[in-house]
């Protein structure tokens, strides 16, 4: 295969029982499996809300308390951004900047697709998907909490002319991962923003 570079983007800055013990037995396992069938339910409920991108209040801890995100409106992130700070996390997301200890400045947001491979014949084999974020955290003085920073999320994927409309839909399920995946890191990188020393 060969290799080319192009590429297009998208920016918004058990034993035996006898009867008696036997229906002790099935009295007490019965109370056992309902609470553990109880217990993992849960725990497969978290799992799933986890991969969705949901997180439990409290889970983020932030040397801030509160925090207004200065991001552009029309960048699909924006919102999955703005839901995931108010819902994971210690600090409270404020309407305006002037009311809030911290500033989070989304400067740019850029998604990229880029040809990886070629097929022998010269048609598109592969693609790369690459989302790329800058981003500051600062309070109202200009200090800055994190310096601009880049964050960038990857992703590969076949193409088949023969397959364009399955193709398509991996596509948009990639973007939409790593959309989430990018919300998840900005949160963690968050978590590391501390008050500059005077």
């Amino acid at each position: 295969m060969q290799k080319k570079s192009s590429s297009s983007s998208n920016r918004w800055r058990v034993p035996r029982l006898n009867s008696a013990a036997s229906a002790r037995h099935r009295e007490h396992f019965g109370v056992f499996s309902s609470r553990n069938a109880g217990l993992l339910s849960a725990a497969a409920l978290s799992s799933v809300l986890v991969a969705c991108g949901f997180h439990l209040r409290g889970e983020a801890n932030y040397s801030f308390e509160t925090l207004y995100l200065n991001a552009p409106a029309a960048a699909p992130i924006t919102p999955e951004l703005k839901r995931a700070l108010e819902g994971a996390g210690t600090a409270r997301v404020v309407p305006a900047a002037d009311k809030a200890q911290v500033v989070l400045d989304l400067n740019s947001v850029e998604d990229n697709k880029q040809i990886l491979s070629l097929t022998g014949g010269g048609k598109v084999f592969e693609y790369l998907l690459t989302k790329r974020i800058l981003f500051r955290v600062h309070d109202n003085e200009g200090n800055d909490w994190l310096p601009t920073s880049e964050l960038v999320v990857r992703r590969t994927f076949t193409y088949s002319d023969t397959e364009v409309l399955a193709k398509t839909y991996e596509e948009q399920r990639l973007w939409r991962e790593m959309q989430t995946d990018a919300v998840q890191q900005l949160v963690r990188r968050l978590q590391t923003a501390k008050k500059p020393v005077a």
